[in-house]
């Protein structure tokens, strides 16, 4: 790898990622493996890779078209995914609004070449990655709910030891005003 890798994705409120983090402290001990930064939880909802400035350009107009409403996000799930290692928050039943914007992206990606994953789309939020033993998941019953307005195509350098992603634009979503 040598540029850097793309992806669109939702990111979360500064309070929001501060509550997350002090959950995830709370109910999962730090030999779980390698938490993410607060700034680090976000949802992914199409990976695009490394590609080309004209791919990024192409795929930022593409993503200034998207009409989509806005809508509300619930994390009311946990998970854990062993062979990849990852902990996660989700919704028990994700938002229409979320399913539709990814299945967007996701095919205007796919149309620029960039390959999507065959398997259906799981919103989540990963806390932890490098978990690959057993875990204890917390019991049910927390919640967290955030308005969603916008979605960004993000970065991550290609090479470096800090390889935190950045914002390279945000796309607003419908509000629920009339124009």
């Amino acid at each position: 790898m040598t540029g850097p890798q793309y992806f669109f994705a939702l990111t979360l409120p500064a309070g929001l990622q501060r509550s997350l983090v002090a959950w995830r402290a709370e109910h999962f001990p730090a030999d779980y493996g390698r938490p993410l930064p607060a700034a680090g939880l976000m949802m992914t909802l199409a990976w695009l890779g490394e590609i080309s400035e004209s791919s990024v350009e192409h795929l930022q107009q593409q993503a200034a078209r998207i009409r989509q409403p806005a809508f509300t996000l619930t994390l009311n799930d946990a998970g854990h995914w062993p062979r990849s290692g990852h902990i996660w928050l989700g919704s028990r039943s994700a938002p229409s609004g979320l399913l539709q914007l990814a299945a967007l992206l996701r095919a205007r990606a796919a149309r620029q070449g960039c390959p999507q994953p065959s398997l259906p789309f799981h919103p989540h939020v990963r806390l932890i990655h490098q978990a690959f033993q057993p875990v204890k998941l917390p019991a049910p019953g927390f919640s967290w709910h955030t308005r969603i307005t916008d979605f960004s195509l993000m970065a991550i350098p290609g090479s470096g030891r800090k390889r935190a992603a950045r914002c390279v634009a945000r796309f607003p979503l419908l509000t629920d005003t009339i124009p």
